[in-house]
C-alpha cells in the first residue's frame, strides 16, 4: 500500500513542498555550503562515468528515487546510515545505467511492451509490487488492489502518471540487467579436463611433516636496511605501494557522558512509566508508545532465552510482574514484564552433517551414500560429531559443528523434520536421512519444547541533557578557539589533560575515524576546507564533540619513502627478505627437520596427514600456498622441499606419502561445480571490469 499512498499523495502544491524538503533533507547543510549551486559555485559535478560528467542535480534526483523505493519497501524513513547506503546505491545505479546502456543496444536487448505489461499486471507480477500490494488479513499479494490502482491512473493528475512512468522505467531497467546477467551466467562452461583437474585438486592427499621458521627467529640486528635500499625496493614494487588520496588527522574527543543529575532524571521518568505499566491492560500498546527499545514487545519462542539483562537480574520471573529498572550495557534503564505464557508449537534443536547430491547421477549418489554411511559409523565410534561435521559437512553449518539451532517442524523439508521430531531422546539418529539436498547425518541436541512467552520491554536511553551538552560544548569550543596551530593544539591538550588521538589513511569517502562513527563532516572538512596544520571548528557527533587537526595530506600517485606507512611496510618486507636469505643459508645442507630446529629453536615442527592439493594453508602454520604447491611437486617418501619463503616465515616440508585422486567414471559433478561457481562470480566480475574500463571518477565526497 505504501506505493499507492506515495502516488496519491504527490499532488499539487504538496509535490513541490515534498520535493524541496526532500532535497534539503538529503543534502542537509550542503545546499548552503561551499559547493552549493544556489550560492553560485561552479563545482556541480559529482563524478564522471564513461567520459560523461554526472551533475549534482542528476545525482540528487537518483537519490530521491532510491530513497522513495526504500520507503516503499520498509515503510519508514531512512536513518543517516541508511542514507549513506542509499547514496551508494544511487551512484551504482547511475554507473550501471551509463555503462550498460550501450551494451543492451549492441546486443539488441529490450523489454517489450507486452513483457512490461506482464510484469506489472499479468501472470508474472514483479516482486516489488507483490510486496507492496498485500492483503493485510492474509499477508498475500492482492491483485484487486493492483487492478484498482492501475485503473485509477487513467484519471490521475500528470504528476501521478509521471511517477508511475518512472516506476515502469525502473522495472524495465532492472529486467534488462537480469537478462544481461543471466546471459553471461549461462555462457559459462567447464571442460572435462577442467573437471578432472578440480577432482584431482580436491582429492589428492599428502601426508607430510613440516618445519616453520618464523622471521622473529632471526634478530633484527643481523639484518641492516638503509634508505637507499628502501627507495629501490619501493621503486621496483610500485604495484604494492601505489597510494590513493588520503588524509591524516589528530583530534580530541569530548565525550557526552550523562551527569549524575541526568541519571537521576531518567530514573525518575522510567519509575513513573513502570507504575503505569503495572496498571495498564494493554502492555504491548503501552511499551510501543513509551519504550525506546528497538523491539519493545517480543515473542520468545520455545528454546530461545529471555533477554540476557533480564535473566542476569531475575532468577524465576513470574507472569504479570514488572521487574526493573536495570542498567543495561548500552547505557539505558530497562524494565521487563512477561505478559503471557502459553504452550505454542513445538521446537527442537539438532545438528547435521550434509553430504550433497544435488545435480548428481544415480551412480554418483550411491558413492555419496556409501561415504555418508562411513561417516555415520565414524561418528558412532568416536562420538566426535562436531569434529566430523567440520571435516565432512558441505554446507555453512559445518563451520559451527553442524548446529542448526532451534527450529519448528515446518522450517525444514518433510523427510528431515519427520526424522528429528520423531526422536524420543537426544543423540545421533542411527540412520541416514535423504532429502532433495543430499544425505544427512543428524544429531538431536534438544528435545521438544513448547513454552512460548510474550515480553514487554520498557527502555529509556540514558543520555546527556541539554545542560550537560552545553557544558561540554563550551569546553570544546574554548579549546578550538585557543588552538590555532599544531603547537598550541598539543600544548592546550596537555594543559587540560585531553588525550590526542590519531587517524591515518583516511579516505575521501570515509564515514568514521577509527571507532568514531558519524564522522563524515570531519572527513569532508579535511578534504574540502582544511590545510595541513589547520585546526577545525567544533564538530558535533551523536555521543561527543570533536576538534580536529589536519596533520598530513597524501595525494594519489606513486608510493614514496616520504610516506611513513609505506616506508614501514617496505622496511619490514626487506627485513623479511634478508632474514629468509639468512635462514636458507644457515640450514643449507641439513638433512633433517630436527637439525633445522636445533639451528632455530623458535621453529616448530608439525605434521599434516590429510593435506589436499587445493589447500592454501598448512594447519598450525598459516597461509602458505607456495609451500603447498612445492609439497605436491615431491614424489618419493622422505623427499624434502627446498626452503620456501612465505609471508609468515620459511617452510621446509618432508613427504611421507601421497595418495593420488582415484579415477571416476563421470566428472559431471565437478563440471557443474566449476560452472556454478563461475556463474555466481560472472556478473560481479563483468561489472568491475566495465567500471574500470569506463574510468569512473567519484567526486561525491566533496558534496556528501
Amino acid at each position: 500500500m505504501a506505493l499507492i499512498k506515495q502516488i496519491r499523495q504527490r499532488t499539487g502544491l504538496a509535490i513541490g513542498v515534498i520535493a524541496v524538503g526532500l532535497i534539503f533533507f538529503l543534502v542537509g547543510g550542503d545546499i548552503l555550503g561551499p559547493n552549493s549551486m544556489i550560492l553560485g559555485s561552479d563545482r556541480t559535478t559529482v563524478g564522471e562515468i564513461a567520459g560523461e560528467d554526472i551533475s549534482y542535480d542528476e545525482y540528487v534526483q537518483r537519490i530521491e528515487q532510491t530513497k522513495m523505493r526504500f520507503q516503499q519497501n520498509t515503510g519508514r524513513n531512512p536513518s543517516e546510515s541508511d542514507l549513506s547506503s542509499i547514496r551508494d546505491q544511487a551512484w551504482q545505479a547511475l554507473i550501471v545505467e551509463k555503462i550498460f546502456a550501450t551494451q543492451y543496444e549492441e546486443l539488441g536487448m529490450q523489454v517489450s511492451d507486452d513483457e512490461l505489461v506482464d510484469m506489472v499486471q499479468g501472470k508474472n507480477i514483479i516482486g516489488e509490487l507483490r510486496r507492496q500490494l498485500t492483503n493485510p488479513q492474509t499477508g498475500e499479494f492482492d491483485r484487486e488492489q493492483l487492478i484498482t490502482f492501475l485503473q485509477s491512473l487513467e484519471n490521475a493528475d500528470p504528476q501521478q502518471q509521471a511517477f508511475w512512468a518512472q516506476q515502469e522505467k525502473m522495472f524495465a531497467d532492472s529486467r534488462l540487467r537480469i537478462k544481461y546477467d543471466n546471459m553471461l551466467a549461462v555462457s559459462e562452461y567447464a571442460t572435462n579436463a577442467e573437471a578432472k583437474l578440480q577432482h584431482k585438486s580436491a582429492n589428492t592427499i599428502a601426508d607430510v611433516r613440516h618445519i616453520h621458521i618464523p622471521y622473529y627467529s632471526v634478530s633484527d640486528s643481523l639484518v641492516q636496511i638503509n634508505d637507499a635500499e628502501i627507495r629501490t625496493y619501493i621503486s621496483k614494487n610500485q604495484e604494492k605501494f601505489k597510494v590513493t588520496e588520503s588524509r591524516g588527522l589528530r583530534y580530541v574527543r569530548f565525550p557526552l557522558h550523562p551527569s549524575a543529575e541526568d541519571s537521576a532524571a531518567a530514573l525518575d521518568q522510567i519509575n513513573g512509566l513502570i507504575a503505569e505499566l503495572k496498571e495498564t491492560n494493554s502492555d504491548s500498546s503501552f511499551v510501543v508508545r513509551n519504550s525506546e527499545a528497538l523491539n519493545p514487545f517480543i515473542t520468545v519462542n520455545p528454546g530461545d532465552p529471555l533477554p540476557q539483562n533480564f535473566t542476569n537480574n531475575v532468577d524465576e520471573p513470574e507472569e504479570g510482574v514488572v521487574y526493573g529498572p536495570f542498567l543495561s550495557n548500552s547505557s539505558s534503564y530497562v524494565a521487563y514484564k512477561i505478559t503471557d505464557k502459553f504452550e505454542g508449537d513445538p521446537r527442537m534443536r539438532a545438528s547435521h552433517i550434509l553430504l550433497s547430491t544435488e545435480g548428481m547421477t544415480d551412480e554418483d549418489k550411491e558413492q555419496v551414500r556409501q561415504q555418508a554411511l562411513d561417516v555415520l559409523a565414524e561418528v558412532n565410534e568416536t562420538g566426535n560429531f562436531e569434529v566430523a561435521a567440520a571435516q565432512y559437512g558441505q554446507d555453512a553449518t559445518s563451520q559451527r559443528g553442524g548446529d542448526l539451532g532451534w527450529f519448528f517442524k515446518d522450517d525444514f523439508v518433510t523427510e528431515f523434520a519427520d526424522a528429528v521430531f520423531s526422536a524420543n531422546s537426544t543423540g545421533v539418529i542411527n540412520r541416514l536421512v535423504e532429502t532433495e539436498y543430499g544425505y544427512h547425518i543428524i544429531k538431536v541436541t534438544e528435545l521438544q519444547q513448547t513454552l512460548t512467552q510474550k515480553v514487554a520491554i520498557l527502555e529509556l536511553e540514558l543520555i546527556a541533557s541539554d545542560i550537560t551538552r552545553n557544558d561540554v560544548f563550551r569546553n570544546a569550543d574554548y579549546f578550538a578557539a585557543n588552538s590555532s596551530n599544531p603547537s598550541t593544539f598539543e600544548a592546550n591538550a596537555e594543559k587540560e589533560g585531553y588525550t590526542i588521538l590519531s587517524a591515518s589513511n583516511v579516505g575521501p569517502t570515509s564515514r568514521t575515524l577509527n571507532n568514531l562513527s558519524g564522522a563524515r563532516e570531519i572527513v569532508r572538512w579535511a578534504f574540502n576546507d582544511a590545510s595541513v596544520g589547520k585546526v577545525s571548528r567544533v564538530f558535533e557527533l551523536e555521543d561527543a564533540y570533536v576538534v580536529a587537526l589536519l596533520s598530513n595530506k597524501t595525494e594519489e600517485g606513486d608510493g614514496s619513502i616520504n610516506n611513513p606507512d609505506i616506508k614501514a611496510q617496505a622496511t619490514q618486507e626487506l627485513k623479511n627478505d634478508k632474514k629468509a636469505a639468512y635462514i636458507k643459508e644457515k640450514i643449507e645442507g641439513m638433512e633433517t627437520l630436527e637439525a633445522m630446529q636445533e639451528a632455530f629453536p623458535d621453529a616448530s615442527i608439525g605434521s599434516t596427514a590429510d593435506l589436499r592439493l587445493n589447500a592454501s594453508t598448512l594447519p598450525g602454520v598459516g597461509f602458505a600456498p607456495k609451500a603447498v604447491g612445492a609439497i605436491f611437486g615431491l614424489q618419493e617418501s622422505g623427499e624434502m622441499t627446498k626452503p620456501i619463503q612465505e609471508d609468515i616465515g620459511v617452510i621446509v616440508a618432508e613427504l611421507n606419502s601421497i595418495i593420488p585422486a582415484p579415477e571416476i567414471a563421470d566428472y559431471t559433478r565437478y563440471q557443474n561445480e566449476i560452472t556454478n561457481n563461475a556463474s555466481q562470480r560472472t556478473s560481479y566480475m563483468i561489472m568491475m571490469a566495465m567500471e574500470e574500463l569506463a574510468g569512473v571518477k567519484d567526486y561525491r565526497y566533496k558534496f556528501f
